[in-house]
């Protein structure tokens, strides 16, 4: 584990060389810890697949140099001790998408062994990020892997699901987007709505560390 510097008063630590199962469970650990007992100072956090960017105040830390030491050792213990699996979350799927057929012919597949392929796994939310809660889901089958469109499109329908490269994931808002749309969910997966003065991400229905399944539904 490692840090460098991210401008005068922050600092992104490296925890992991790359994306997996055993970088998944430090992330979950570190972020737990974090929440738990954040070190002196510390103003904000945001995880990712393989690090964690750490925004301090100027005033309670005005060195990294002499805070990062003792924060990484703290972090470094904390990664050692495995976190229990989150429970499935099920994501309701109607494979319809506009990319669905293009996407099956780029990979020798027909549309019934796409479908079958992308809701066999059960995925991992690495993090979010790009639209409000917009879930990046590793462990997509490696034959489904599609490079994203050339052209984004300039506009992509909140609940579109869609492959991109090595990643699955759902569009959570009405955005411009560049990955291969496949199907759409009636599940909200970002909704202001459901936000409660004591809760402030109940608005999202999925975090970091999610485990999810998609399960096919016939409906309209």
């Amino acid at each position: 584990m490692d840090w460098t510097p991210y401008g005068p008063h922050a600092a992104l630590v490296r925890f992991a060389d790359e994306m997996g199962d055993e970088a998944f469970a430090r992330c979950g650990a570190i972020r737990a810890e974090l929440e738990r007992n954040p070190p002196e100072g510390l103003l904000e956090f945001v995880p990712a697949c393989t690090t964690v960017l750490l925004e301090f105040s100027a005033r309670e830390v005005p060195s990294l140099d002499d805070a990062m030491p003792d924060i990484l050792e703290q972090l470094q213990m904390a990664a050692a001790v495995a976190l229990p699996p989150e429970p499935v979350k099920e994501i309701p799927v109607i494979y319809d998408g506009q990319d669905l057929e293009r996407v099956a012919r780029t990979h020798n597949l027909t549309t019934a062994e796409v479908c079958r392929l992308h809701t066999e796994p059960v995925y991992k939310v690495y993090m979010l990020g790009f639209a409000p809660g917009f879930p990046y889901l590793g462990d997509l089958d490696a034959r489904l892997h599609t490079p994203r469109l050339a052209t984004p499109r300039a506009r992509v329908p909140a609940g579109s699901v869609a492959i991109g490269g090595q990643h699955t994931g759902i569009y959570t808002v009405d955005t411009p987007g560049g990955w291969n749309i496949i199907g759409h969910t009636p599940a909200k997966i970002f909704d202001p709505a459901r936000r409660s003065p004591d809760n402030d991400e109940a608005m999202f229905l999925l975090k970091q560390g999610d485990r999810v399944k998609f399960v096919r539904n016939n409906g309209p």
